[in-house]
């Protein structure tokens, strides 16, 4: 009875284990949206360790994008949909007129935008354990 005990609980371990290890994660850059304004950005420039490059004009894509209007000074909050990654570095910025203006960014990655009334085009730059990865729109503040 002894062995069958001893063999129950071995076969259980090597099972509980397995199913630990066999956890598939996603390794692909995330998609970013600005939480509060629902503004889904798109991808410009994105350097990845799963093998993702791609290369774009940024300042022209955000221009292509839709424009989505916020309220000045509107409190915001950068939202990946995933991440399974480590943040070293992450800025929001946005141009005008092109003159780039850095938005302050704190560390639970919330930020507001500009006071002043205009057409915008937001950046967002990520620098990643994984790679880097820069996300752009196009805002009017109103």
């Amino acid at each position: 009875m002894k062995y069958f005990t001893t063999l129950f609980l071995g076969l259980f371990s090597i099972v509980l284990l397995a199913g630990c290890i066999g956890e598939d994660y996603d390794y692909s850059p995330p998609s970013v949206t600005l939480s509060h304004s629902e503004i889904k950005l798109a991808e410009a420039n994105i350097n990845w360790e799963d093998g993702t490059v791609k290369e774009a004009d940024s300042l022209e894509l955000a221009r292509e994008q839709q424009q989505v209007t916020v309220k000045a000074g509107q409190e915001n909050f950068v939202n990946f949909d995933s991440q399974d990654f480590e943040i070293l570095d992450l800025t929001v910025s946005v141009w005008r007129d092109g003159e780039q203006i850095q938005l302050d960014v704190n560390r639970l990655k919330e930020f507001n935008f500009p006071n002043e009334k205009g057409e915008y085009l937001i950046e967002v730059n990520l620098t990643s354990d994984f790679g880097t990865a820069q996300y752009v729109g196009n805002i009017l503040v109103d």
